[in-house]
């Protein structure tokens, strides 16, 4: 059987990271590879050695095989762990590891090939006698074909990318006359995200639970499952928060499906961790998903009711080492749930979003695990998805995993970049979230038109706070003393803050004894500084004392208020701008990255609404439509052209 020595992992962010824990933990070296975007990234610097693998794109670093296997060879390393996403489901990489003479910390080149096929996979279940959902899984891929099975199978149904996963390729029909457009964009999402543009149809289940289990094999013939994870609460396929157990579980339904699931592990001999997923409906039937031959982001709630390390079980499992328990002897304990934290904001329908990180700060408490890849400073870049993080937390009940999770979410502290920590918050707070009855639809039904989708308003003690932090700025060259240094300090002091589209004006009267008087509209606070310094700040309200983080650049500041963060601009100097951005007609890229369709020309008439240019950026593609009617008088990019936030692409007259 192979010894392993040092591991190269084949990934980046939270994921690297957390293998080596593991890795180095047991003694293991770990080798890291990094793409220009990532050279100071903390996988990086966690790893004994570190191989630069070239340009920031994927297609030139992660997904480049020949560089990851160059990069094992210089380092001496004798095992690839590839994480997931990225190559973890490469039949070609784990095959080229297995000719290089490495050891492939997963499944069989064969497991990979056929389970990596949404569509083979469809198959090789059906005749393993797992339940399967109806649909088309043949080879033919064109139009016409799967037109005519789409009418076959009927509506809703789903568009799915055969070699994906993580809802990229994933699309839900409606309507035969929106077809052709979901299959175009479907197949583009396909290709660029996993090199195939293979698709099959599948009949929608409308609104079943998602529910999988976790597998695990060893090279002896001994495989095992180790109880289920609710995956349900989705937004676009993308999952939000898992847990573990499922709510709805009983003993005799998770027999089932744990059989059903060694069914579908036997019928490849799996060997090492993977995840069968299936959609379970409301009278309790299961249907067959897909299986995943990797680790999953989701494995640490598993972790926290088992209180087994998978990576170790993986690293043992690779070296040749029979699992170390039984199926009888698999216990779960307690309740674990997990969150995942996107850069990205609800409030312009998810947009994911760029930008440097200015402050990081995980939530430290009993039962809870930060999983992340984030150092202050770093820059998050539209090449990679957009989830920079999980927080997990463990509990003797449901209840009391959900609490803790929550407690987590809020003191959290992020700043420089806007995340879905408020939206986190409001579902972990929802009453139908917290009963556990609920559905793939449950985000949907319940957040579509909640106030956390918004653009968030902040409330009359958050400006007084960010009014005395810009007071306070201005104030420093003039220490001592803090307060009152002005010959005028008698007078009040008019501010107009800014945020994002709207303005607040404010009035401020600092007095000797160090506390400010500060009117907000019909309002007017008390407000005393504690303490002060240039991270944080703590102040009396009214006489509610807190502490926020902050960070104040010139005149922007990031400031942390349970949960998430507000930015927010003195605009007191500022000169008011009249012209709306969308009234003008210039269209401007929403974040940083690649031009991968321009569907008009210059001199061409435009309706409000109609597509005009579709942007890719942290592996999804983004419709940008012209936001009035007139003529398109210039046109700035073509198709491959990197862009940055904010950079004008096209004018409409």
């Amino acid at each position: 059987m192979p010894a392993i020595h040092k591991i190269l992992i084949a990934n980046r962010g939270e994921i690297a990271c957390r293998i080596q824990r593991t890795a180095q933990a047991l003694g293991y070296r770990t080798v890291a590879v990094f793409s220009d975007a990532d050279a100071d990234a903390l996988h990086v610097q966690m790893a004994d050695q570190a191989v630069h693998i070239g340009p920031a794109p994927v297609q030139q670093s992660y997904l480049n095989i020949a560089a990851i296997l160059d990069a094992a060879l210089r380092s001496g390393a004798d095992a690839v762990h590839p994480g997931y996403g990225f190559l973890s489901e490469n039949a070609e990489f784990a095959r080229a590891c297995k000719d290089a003479g490495l050891t492939f910390i997963g499944p069989s080149v064969e497991a990979i090939e056929l389970m990596g096929s949404k569509r083979l996979s469809k198959i090789a279940m059906l005749a393993a006698g797992v339940p399967c959902i109806a649909g088309y899984q043949d080879a033919a891929q064109d139009d016409a074909t799967l037109l005519r099975e789409a009418a076959r199978i009927g509506y809703p149904l789903m568009i799915k990318a055969s070699a994906g996963g993580g809802g990229r390729g994933m699309r839900l029909v409606h309507d035969a006359s929106d077809l052709p457009a979901q299959l175009r964009t479907a197949r583009s999402e396909a290709l660029n995200g996993f090199g195939s543009d293979e698709l099959i149809l599948e009949q929608a289940l409308i609104e079943p639970r998602h529910v999988e289990v976790q597998l695990f094999g060893d090279q002896h013939g001994n495989l095992v499952y180790l109880g289920e994870r609710d995956c349900s609460i989705q937004r676009r396929h993308q999952k939000v928060i898992e847990e573990a157990p499922c709510p709805v579980m009983t003993a005799e339904l998770r027999q089932a499906m744990g059989e059903a699931a060694l069914k579908a592990g036997r019928a490849v001999d799996y060997v090492g961790a993977g995840t069968v997923e299936f959609l379970l409906d409301a009278r309790g039937q299961f249907y067959f998903l897909e299986m995943n031959t990797r680790l999953q982001v989701e494995h640490p709630v598993t972790e926290m009711i088992t209180g087994i390390d998978l990576v170790a079980w993986q690293l043992r499992v690779a070296e040749g080492q029979p699992l170390p328990l039984t199926q009888d002897q698999v216990q779960l304990t307690g309740h674990a749930m997990e969150v995942r934290l996107y850069a990205e904001d609800p409030a312009q329908d998810f947009l994911p979003q760029t930008g440097r990180i200015t402050a990081w700060t995980p939530a430290e408490q009993h039962g809870a695990r930060i999983d992340h890849g984030l150092l202050e400073g770093q820059s998050i870049s539209p090449f990679y998805d957009p989830m920079l993080g999980k927080l997990i937390a463990h509990g003797a009940t449901r209840e009391e995993a959900r609490r803790k999770l929550l407690r987590a979410v809020q003191d959290t502290v992020l700043l420089g970049v806007q995340s879905n920590q408020r939206l986190l918050e409001s579902l972990l707070q929802h009453p139908q979230f917290i009963s556990g009855q609920f559905s793939t639809a449950f985000i949907q039904q319940h957040f579509s038109r909640h106030a956390c989708l918004n653009a968030y308003v902040p409330t009359a003690e958050q400006l007084a706070i960010a009014v005395v932090l810009f007071y306070q700025a201005s104030a420093l060259p003039h220490r001592p003393p803090l307060n009152g240094w002005r010959n005028n300090a008698s007078v009040p002091l008019h501010y107009r803050l800014g945020g994002e589209e709207q303005d607040w004006a404010l009035c401020v009267l600092a007095r000797q004894s160090g506390e400010f008087s500060v009117q907000v509209s019909e309002r007017t606070l008390t407000v005393k500084v504690i303490e002060f310094t240039a991270q944080s700040i703590t102040l009396d309200i009214d006489g509610l004392r807190q502490r926020h983080a902050y960070r104040l650049d010139a005149e922007q500041l990031w400031l942390f208020t349970h949960p998430g963060s507000l930015r927010l601009q003195d605009r007191t100097q500022a000169v008011i701008d009249s012209q709306s951005s969308v009234s003008s007609g210039t269209l401007k890229a929403p974040m940083d990255g690649a031009i991968v369709d321009v569907l008009v020309s210059e001199g061409s008439m435009v309706s409000k609404g109609q597509l005009l240019v579709v942007l890719e950026a942290m592996k999804m593609e983004h419709p940008l439509k012209a936001g009035i009617d007139g003529v398109l008088k210039r046109v700035q990019v073509k198709v491959g052209d990197q862009v940055k936030n904010r950079q004008v692409l096209l004018q409409v007259e």
